[in-house]
């Protein structure tokens, strides 16, 4: 679905743009690439990765209407990857983190509304479910803003939708990385809690599912996949062996355990196979029966008062699986 056609990444330079852009090229054959980001350094290295005739380097952030505008000409898909997204330095901006991941969000909409795009994807995070840090409160009026979307388009051909998962194994930020770095300097590793959970899914999953979802999309969806939790005690131990680990308590605004699916959610929650649709909670112009997908694939509705947390998941990462993974 994607030879022949134009495809921008707002954050494209970032870890979710680098691996998209590289199974991308792999799999099709696409007229355009357009990677808009705000830093010309990433742009740069890059660039000397991903050299193929399809590729544009557009420097550019999403609080730029008047760029992303330029940015869109004749593009199909977007996939909206750029946002603030470290917790702590969300809390410390909280006006800067609002106007990327909200405002933001309104600009990438408003311009592929203008500028004639097909379809849109929004990156989500499980810490948008029962949000409780603003990272993930201007996460979930994204998702939101996304969503409704679908009800401001008139007859135009064009479709938003966003997908939701946890926490990316060895992602610029996240644990595993900062673990490594402990490791390297014969630091002893932290954890904040003991209890803490987290769903985990790898970069080329992440990718994988974004793509797909672009074929089972009709608008309005929050797409979920099915992922492993673990603990971080395991994941600890899985790379550091049976030495000590220090415990340092729950930072500010973090969970012992995240969520992707809320009980209050569970009403509106289809199941298919390896994924979970999150119905939209209001009503379109259009009427679309989420229960089946353009692939043909079929959702039944999940049990009242489901919650899928990293807590309650029924499948679990081994030790062996995890270090095969990283």
């Amino acid at each position: 679905m994607f030879n022949d056609k134009s495809i921008l990444i707002t954050g494209g330079t970032g870890s979710f743009g680098k691996k998209f852009v590289e199974i991308l090229l792999k799999k099709y054959s696409p007229k355009k690439v357009i990677i808009y980001s705000r830093d010309e350094q990433k742009h740069f290295e890059m660039a000397q990765v991903f050299t193929d005739n399809c590729m544009r380097y557009f420097i550019g952030d999403v609080r730029d209407f008047k760029r992303l505008n330029k940015a869109m000409v004749d593009v199909d898909f977007v996939v909206h990857a750029a946002a603030m997204k470290h917790v702590h330095i969300a809390e410390y901006n909280p006006m800067e983190c609002i106007n990327t991941n909200i405002h933001g969000a309104e600009f990438v909409i408003d311009s592929a509304i203008q500028s004639g795009v097909k379809k849109v994807i929004a990156l989500s995070t499980d810490k948008a479910a029962n949000p409780i840090n603003l990272y993930g409160a201007t996460k979930l009026a994204s998702d939101k803003l996304f969503v409704s979307a679908n009800n401001i388009i008139g007859n135009r051909d064009i479709s938003f939708s966003v997908v939701r998962y946890g926490n990316v194994m060895s992602s610029k930020g996240s644990v595993i990385p900062y673990f490594k770095k402990l490791l390297q300097e014969d630091k002893t590793l932290t954890i904040t809690d003991e209890r803490m959970t987290r769903f985990l899914i790898t970069l080329d999953d992440a990718v994988e599912f974004v793509l797909k979802s672009f074929e089972r999309m009709q608008g309005g969806e929050i797409f979920v996949p099915k992922i492993p939790s673990m603990k971080m005690v395991d994941l600890a131990k899985a790379m550091n062996g049976d030495k000590p680990y220090e415990v340092i308590g729950l930072r500010a605004g973090e969970k012992l355990h995240e969520e992707m699916i809320t009980k209050e959610d569970s009403f509106r929650t289809l199941e298919f196979k390896d994924h979970y649709v999150i119905k939209p909670t209001i009503r379109f112009t259009k009427s679309i029966d989420y229960t089946k997908n353009p692939l043909g694939e079929i959702g039944k509705n999940v049990k009242d008062r489901f919650a899928y947390s990293s807590e309650n998941n029924n499948w679990w990462f081994t030790k062996e699986e995890f270090l095969k993974l990283i």
